[in-house]
């Protein structure tokens, strides 16, 4: 959208057939294609669209983004011609389902209007850049009969699933700690400190912002890394972080938390982000489960010798979670009660030792790529009329999680957290952080 078309966006979102309800939506048989229409194709945007072109009823027949060299690249990859839109309201026509990969910001206005077009969404995460957002695209996501998938995609992903069932069936026994890691070395030029400049030529800014507050063109805050700026993004937190704790609640049979901590800044790196380069955030969850996400961005030493970037500790074990599989350490534990000591104990009897078994369970695993078959599913309920294996219920919930811990570092506040009415309970000034205002005229639609 360029000046022009900013000015009258809520006219013309109308006149884009934004507003009409379920009957667009065409039926589909067992044997139809679905038809879909990308909105976003850098970065993250060519990998999704790299796990939808991998199966034969994915046609992507629109695409959408505001830098050319992008669409260009993507129409190359699918091959059909796909039609160009600068404009995501323009592409909504005639398309069965939408997939939202830009940047966080704009994921609330684009979802919803998709829902009231009566298209299908598969929207990538973090669900929104805040909760108020997350809780009305659910409602739009209700309202409109919509099929959804969050762009969780180990929800999807064979190991992931295969994890969590041994930990929900007692694998390591009651778990009393989750922890999880980003983790890698930025110091000390991070993402660099360009001065402002013009956008590049071709390239609109204004539009680019959509309902983010105008500022000048920086080149750290477009392309990829918008994520380390907070009018776009919510940092590692939501990006990694909103990962690792959709999987945390999936294993602990969770969606929300009780209380939530965060204490971190940007401490050492020389570079014009906003979010922190050292971060721990911590939450507590019924059961009385800790659970803590630890951003480390000026050291690269792994969390543990098999590099993993979760890690559930239980009365009966451990359970190490990465990219690439997991494994399970017993631990071996006694009945004998254990000892007080006093410093003047120099030894512990054997019988009261704690030790790590050799017995190690071990998953490794190649070729299960997360986001096709995240996808695959996406189609298979655009068809059924199912709800996918992260609808946006459960990506809100996750989302929100990593939400309210920067909220709670924005505070410096140790946070209550009443999940149902989705406000805290023992800070007014945290919940006035919920929600923020959109540029006009950009508004977030009502349901």
């Amino acid at each position: 959208m360029g000046e022009l078309t900013r000015r009258d966006f809520a006219k013309s979102a109308a006149a884009a057939g934004v507003a009409t309800a379920i009957g667009a939506s065409r039926v589909l048989g067992a044997n139809d294609r679905v038809r879909l229409g990308f909105i976003g194709l850098g970065n993250r945007g060519d990998q999704v669209l790299d796990g939808f072109l991998a199966h034969d009823d994915a046609e992507v027949v629109a695409i959408c983004d505001l830098w050319q060299p992008y669409l260009d690249f993507a129409a190359k990859k699918i091959g059909t011609r796909p039609a160009q839109f600068k404009d995501y309201r323009k592409l909504l026509k005639d398309v069965d389902a939408v997939v939202v990969c830009t940047p966080d910001h704009w994921h609330a206005l684009q979802t919803i209007h998709a829902f009231q077009a009566g298209k299908d969404v598969y929207v990538e995460k973090p669900l929104s850049l805040r909760v108020t957002e997350g809780r009305r695209m659910v409602e739009a996501a209700r309202k409109y009969d919509r099929v959804t998938q969050v762009g969780l995609n180990r929800r999807s992903t064979p190991f992931c699933k295969e994890a969590t069932d041994l930990l929900r069936g007692g694998a390591i026994g009651t778990i009393t700690a989750v922890r999880s890691f980003h983790i890698q070395n930025e110091w000390p030029q991070g993402i660099g400190n360009p001065p402002d400049e013009a956008p590049p030529e071709g390239f609109d800014w204004d539009a680019w912002l959509g309902p983010a507050p105008r500022v000048s063109y920086n080149r750290n805050r477009a392309f990829y890394r918008f994520r380390w700026f907070y009018d776009y993004s919510g940092g590692q937190v939501t990006n990694f972080g909103a990962h690792f704790l959709d999987f945390t609640h999936w294993a602990l049979g969770q969606d929300a938390p009780l209380s939530v901590a965060a204490m971190g800044a940007k401490l050492t790196v020389r570079d014009n982000r906003e979010v922190p380069d050292t971060l721990e955030a911590l939450w507590t969850y019924p059961g009385g489960t800790l659970v803590t996400f630890s951003q480390f961005n000026t050291n690269a030493s792994p969390a543990d010798r098999r590099n993993s970037n979760l890690e559930f500790r239980g009365t009966t074990g451990s359970l190490y979670l990465g990219y690439g599989g997991y494994e399970i350490v017993p631990e071996e534990n006694t009945d004998k009660v254990f000892p007080a000591l006093t410093p003047l104990d120099r030894t512990l009897s054997r019988d009261y030792q704690s030790g790590r078994s050799a017995s190690v369970q071990a998953r490794k695993v190649e070729g299960e790529d997360g986001t096709s078959l995240h996808a695959r599913d996406f189609l298979d309920c655009v068809r059924s009329r199912q709800r996918c294996t992260c609808d946006i219920e459960t990506g809100h919930r996750s989302t929100t999680a990593a939400l309210v811990a920067n909220i709670a570092l924005q505070a410096k506040a140790y946070l209550e957290w009443d999940a149902n009415a989705e406000r805290f309970t023992n800070n007014a000034g945290a919940n006035r952080l919920l929600e923020h205002r959109y540029r006009a005229p950009y508004e977030l639609p009502s349901v």
